[in-house]
């Protein structure tokens, strides 16, 4: 999900920039040029790291800013499927609940929450099982598995589907509960059987 990756580009320092240090006018421009943005290969670059290296700049007449040859380190974010992630709640629609992880919320539809039927309650404003009477709300924390991944040119345009519906996945007390009533069972399961009496 999160990645370290060194990239080698061209990058534009402005004139505005000239009167800090070479060092850090780079560091700055990289920022503004990657920062929040979407690689498709790469993912959401979360930030900058190290700068490894800074070329010679060259000026193009009639632009005024100076271009460097620039190797540097950058933290990016990209799911990858079947990866199990734990996040909250941001929000729960009708349609389904969106879980925030990382820099991009992915939504578990409603049919993807539990094996139960889920509805949406209008008053609370969460999920609820018609017969595990399980319920999802707002900043409920959960985990959940990565189904499907598209990235788009954008972070808003990007969609990340989950689900929720295999064991172990979901808020931490669904699979407490479930985990003990299977204890008991097989405790039951375990007692020795009595004997019947024999008739003399």
């Amino acid at each position: 999900m999160y990645n370290i990756a060194t990239i080698s580009d061209i990058i534009r320092i402005p004139p505005k920039l000239f009167t800090e240090s070479i060092e850090g006018s780079v560091k700055k421009a990289l920022q503004e040029q990657y920062e929040g943005k979407l690689d498709r290969d790469l993912g959401v670059i979360i930030t900058v790291g190290e700068i490894k290296d800074i070329g010679d700049g060259k000026i193009i007449p009639g632009d005024g800013a100076a271009y460097h040859t620039v190797v540097f380190d950058t933290i990016t974010f990209k799911p990858e499927i079947h990866e199990v992630v734990r996040g909250k709640i941001s929000e729960i629609t009708e349609f389904g609940a969106f879980i925030q992880f990382g820099p991009i919320d992915g939504l578990v539809h409603v049919s993807q929450v539990t094996d139960d039927f889920m509805s949406y309650n209008d008053k609370t404003g969460g999920l609820a099982g018609k017969e595990s009477k399980k319920i999802l709300k707002k900043d409920d924390m959960v985990t959940a598995r990565v189904i499907a991944v598209s990235m788009k040119t954008t972070v808003t345009e990007s969609k990340i589907n989950l689900t929720m519906r295999q064991e172990g996945l979901g808020k931490k007390e669904w699979y407490k509960e479930k985990k003990g009533k299977g204890e008991k069972e097989e405790k039951a399961e375990k007692k020795p059987a009595k004997k019947k009496k024999e008739a003399k």
